[in-house]
């Protein structure tokens, strides 16, 4: 096979390498471990998180779970306000009435509610910003680690994590969960995921339906490009 051949091969492989990899790094190992309560250390299988950039209603609940449960301790300095009207195709208006908690202007980014010098002395450090926290942690940790609190009247909030032992944060959507169904919840912790992925990668489902067809083209091309090398070189022995 010639040069040209094995590059255009090797390009469709590194870019269904690159579209794969991220769910291959989610899949590759559990979200944590616990011990249960006959003292045996169990590992924690991640939940798979529902992401969907597609689904406008999702991202826009997902929105509005975020500022109203996320954005008073955590910030998301790398979101503007306007991007978000506009992507989850959202009102200016509407975004500018319910979804900015911490500015008057749209072209903002979001900022933490409360002084990050006063949520040290709380918690003992800041809370982290949340921008790209998905694309740290993975979509399925975030998930998993929000549905993983459970009551510990030894931690300082009362509440203690599976995914993540003797976290530092409360369990901030403790009264959401009391009040829906386990199904209810479950699709509400969703779709404040879909929107935290959202926030880490905007353009995530334009570059994957961009690299389908930049494959689908290479190996189209990889057809005619075959051919004329074979033609090239049916008579040189």
């Amino acid at each position: 096979m010639s040069t040209l051949i094995k590059s255009l091969a090797g390009l469709g492989l590194g870019a269904a390498l690159s579209l794969t990899a991220g769910s291959a790094l989610a899949a590759g190992g559990g979200c944590g471990t616990f011990t249960n309560a006959d003292g045996v250390v169990e590992h924690l299988a991640c939940s798979e998180a529902p992401i969907d950039f597609t689904n406008k209603g999702s991202l826009q609940n997902g929105a509005k779970l975020f500022m109203n449960y996320c954005a008073g301790c955590h910030s998301a300095k790398y979101v503007r306000h306007s991007r978000i009207a506009q992507d989850l195709e959202i009102p200016p208006e509407l975004v500018e009435k319910y979804l900015m908690v911490t500015t008057d202007q749209i072209g903002d980014h979001i900022d933490a509610e409360i002084d990050p010098e006063i949520q040290a002395s709380w918690f003992g450090a800041a809370p982290p910003d949340l921008s790209l926290e998905t694309r740290l942690r993975g979509d399925d940790w975030v998930y998993t680690y929000l549905l993983s609190f459970y009551e510990d009247p030894s931690r300082p909030w009362g509440a203690n994590n599976l995914v993540l032992k003797n976290a530092a944060m409360p369990h901030v959507l403790h009264n959401l969960q009391e009040d829906l169904s386990e199904e209810e919840f479950r699709s509400e912790v969703g779709d404040l995921v879909n929107f935290m992925a959202w926030m880490g990668e905007p353009a995530r489902h334009d570059r994957q339906v961009i690299g389908f067809f930049v494959i689908l083209f290479l190996l189209v091309l990889l057809i005619p490009v075959y051919l004329l090398n074979k033609e090239y070189w049916k008579d040189v022995k």
